[in-house]
């Protein structure tokens, strides 16, 4: 939930603010479409179940083994083609890259690979990537267009020990810059705590904890309203990003 829930409120933040935002749900447990108000959300069709695109593009059927298959596919146009539009944000889902069990680099891996460097790579949208707890997506190669590679840690022991984790994993990538967004805060006392824990790290900010976020999720309603502390707070973490060295992207 603290990463969709922080990706949600960047990508309003970044569309009132008059850029071009595109939103890429790549956590396999899907849900930013509903947390960001899409009508329908589990009728849209993430790319790694496009079997026949996947097939076009890469030479290969999703499912298929010891087959050679194209690993630098055209994907330009995807963006355009395969994305939903709400509010000024456009939205991708992206499905899972590894078919369960398998552990093959597969062809659908091929295409969603293809299309991530792509849009972190080529394109000059502001691109927010909710990702699963990990950084199994990026690739040395696609390391390289994050501008900011964005924690959600909660006051826990377990929670910090992933984003030391996390960190690690990132630092073999090269990626730059690694920020820390809090989630879940009740007291100031569990703010100094992940301060404490994690000496050094650039923190953009500490969401509050709100009951409001979880009914309007059990109610599966868009949490974009649902909280005005958190929308307050993540307008504080925009700001600090839109004011950081190295942003590509311009408004519209």
């Amino acid at each position: 939930m603290g990463k969709t829930l922080l990706a949600s409120l960047l990508s309003k933040s970044f569309a009132e603010a008059g850029y071009s935002v595109l939103a890429i749900d790549a956590d396999p447990d899907a849900n930013l479409a509903a947390s960001l108000g899409f009508p329908d959300p589990d009728k849209i069709t993430p790319i790694s179940e496009l079997s026949d695109v996947i097939e076009e593009r890469v030479g290969v059927k999703p499912g298929q083994s010891g087959s050679f298959f194209k690993l630098n596919p055209r994907v330009d146009d995807l963006p355009e083609k395969y994305s939903v539009r709400l509010d000024g944000i456009r939205l991708m889902v992206m499905g899972r890259i590894k078919r369960g069990g398998t552990g093959c680099y597969c062809s659908e891996g091929a295409l969603l690979q293809a299309l991530l460097s792509h849009l972190l790579l080529q394109r000059q949208d502001v691109v927010i990537l909710d990702m699963e707890a990990g950084i199994e997506h990026l690739t040395r190669g696609t390391a390289r267009g994050v501008d900011k590679f964005i924690v959600v840690v909660e006051p826990g022991r377990r929670s910090l020990e992933t984003a030391q984790r996390i960190f690690e994993l990132a630092r073999d990538l090269r990626i730059k810059s690694v920020a820390i967004v809090g989630n879940k805060i009740h007291t100031e006392e569990q703010k100094r705590f992940i301060q404490d824990s994690l000496p050094g790290a650039e923190f953009l900010g500490f969401i509050p904890y709100d009951e409001a976020i979880i009914d309007a999720d059990l109610a599966k309603r868009s949490i974009l309203e649902s909280s005005l502390p958190a929308i307050a707070e993540a307008k504080k973490i925009f700001q600090a990003l839109i004011s950081s060295k190295g942003k590509k992207a311009q408004p519209k």
